[in-house]
């Protein structure tokens, strides 16, 4: 596990298209399905990461606090299932069922929307406008395993609010750090 900082992509950004299957319901994602959405949080994660277990629950939690406020989350994981099994994506649906999930968990296998995406390690978050703009891209708060600050979900949930009153997001933000993608043989991104 390499300690990982995600890449800050520019703010501004459009939102890179992609269309993944849902672990879940086996439905096809694209990113499309959220174009009449106010905000859209899309997430790197996996199964194993400890980063990633350290904020599972919290992860949940926003799902469920901002369904009714007009949030679309897709959740996607882009490691190597084969040298990973247990990100594969069977693990990753028991992970999406047991903590009740309620938006899709999407698995990457070529690695393309990780690559396009920038994404760097697990967790990373990108939140985009109604524009599909990327306005916040950085940690979910400063909690980390083992430093003993509550996980309060706080930066991100700053910033999705921001996004949800129609307010500019604060452009100050501290990057997402975790275990790295775990990427394919020779498929690392050169960034």
């Amino acid at each position: 596990m390499a300690l990982t900082a995600s890449t800050m992509l520019a703010l501004g950004t459009a939102a890179p298209d992609f269309s993944l299957p849902d672990v879940v319901s086996g439905t096809t994602i694209r990113l499309d399905t959220f174009k009449n959405t106010p905000a859209l949080l899309i997430m790197f994660i996996c199964c194993h990461c400890p980063y990633v277990k350290h904020v599972q629950h919290e992860l949940a939690k926003i799902g469920h606090d901002y369904k009714e406020k007009g949030l679309a989350i897709v959740a996607i994981s882009s490691n190597d299932a084969e040298n990973y099994p247990d990100d594969a994506p069977d693990k990753l649906k028991a992970m999406a069922k047991s903590l009740s999930f309620n938006f899709p968990y999407c698995y990457d296998e070529s690695q393309s929307t990780a690559k396009a995406y920038q994404a760097a390690c697990t967790p990373d978050f990108f939140l985009f406008d109604s524009m599909q703009k990327l306005v916040y891209r950085g940690q979910l708060d400063d909690s980390r395993p083992g430093n003993n600050l509550p996980v309060t979900g706080k930066d991100l949930r700053i910033a999705i609010d921001a996004v949800l009153a129609g307010n500019k997001v604060n452009t100050e933000q501290k990057s997402s750090v975790g275990c790295n993608i775990k990427w394919k043989s020779g498929n690392e991104p050169k960034h």
